[in-house]
């Protein structure tokens, strides 16, 4: 775990190792989230990153009747 210091602007910077990991760029936008007592940053992806990541997913699902 790593500790970051808050600046006197309330600005941190993300370790090198998790910038790395996540494929963090600057300038990417990030969610910041309140969650039980602690602060989440989510990185916010382009949607066009999203295309594919179901694959493989089954998608049958059981209808009634009159929804054919």
């Amino acid at each position: 775990m790593q500790t970051v210091t808050i600046s006197p602007k309330f600005q941190v910077v993300i370790p090198k190792e998790i910038r790395e990991r996540l494929d963090l760029s600057p300038g990417q936008k990030v969610q910041a989230i309140v969650y039980g007592g602690r602060i989440e940053l989510i990185p916010v992806r382009p949607a066009s990153e999203l295309r594919g990541f179901l694959k493989g997913i089954d998608t049958r699902v059981d209808r009634e009747p009159d929804r054919v």
